[in-house]
């Protein structure tokens, strides 16, 4: 918004005051200075700045996903947790399977959007996103590391490959994690996206 005061810093508190935003939290732009004018009479003019806040990753992601909430008919929380080189969505509330979708392939498509969105307009923050909802990663997680031990077990028993079904690669690398330190099997990924699977061979 553009803000008129006697002096530059009235009219630039005036337009944070305006906005509820600290300075560290928007950009100014003079547009005028003050002038006296003849006199300090004739002719004087107020200075005029234009105040605008500042757009963060955070906050710019936590409004889309809002919106996507609203378009799907869905009500939720939206929580924004924002490190140095991340930035995590966190989505709760009833009926989030929708988001979430089969193993997780609405939720990764989700994310793949917001990381599209963020380094577009973001570009030089470097920022990675990571969208979770109602804990689901975790969750996920740990199924996978329970399925990799067991399918582990069973290919070294029988003594052959087994082959997984298609995954992302955010989970591929959970399963090679998983199984890094395993002596009795080794793991390798096959296929071409998005049909790439991990392959648990015993040694």
């Amino acid at each position: 918004m553009e803000v008129s005061g006697r002096t530059i810093a009235e009219a630039i508190q005036k337009g944070l005051a305006a906005l509820g935003v600290s300075e560290d939290a928007a950009e100014t732009e003079i547009l005028s200075e003050p002038s006296a004018g003849f006199l300090g009479l004739i002719g004087s003019r107020q200075a005029r700045v234009r105040v605008k806040e500042k757009i963060v990753p955070g906050s710019y992601l936590q409004e889309f996903m809002q919106t996507v909430l609203i378009h799907l008919g869905l009500s939720g929380t939206i929580e924004i947790a924002t490190a140095e080189n991340v930035v995590e969505i966190n989505v709760s509330g009833a009926k989030m399977g929708l988001l979430i979708g089969k193993r997780g392939q609405t939720l990764d498509a989700l994310q793949y959007l917001l990381n599209v969105i963020c380094h577009r307009n973001f570009a030089g923050q470097g920022k990675r996103v990571v969208l979770d909802v109602e804990g689901y990663r975790e969750k996920r997680e740990q199924t996978l590391k329970e399925l990799a031990n067991r399918l582990a077990q069973k290919a070294t028993y029988y003594r052959k490959e087994l082959v997984l079904e298609p995954m992302s690669a955010q989970e591929r690398r959970i399963i090679h994690s998983t199984l890094q330190d395993n002596p009795a099997v080794s793991t390798y990924s096959q296929g071409e996206e998005p049909y790439r699977k991990v392959v648990i061979a015993p040694k």
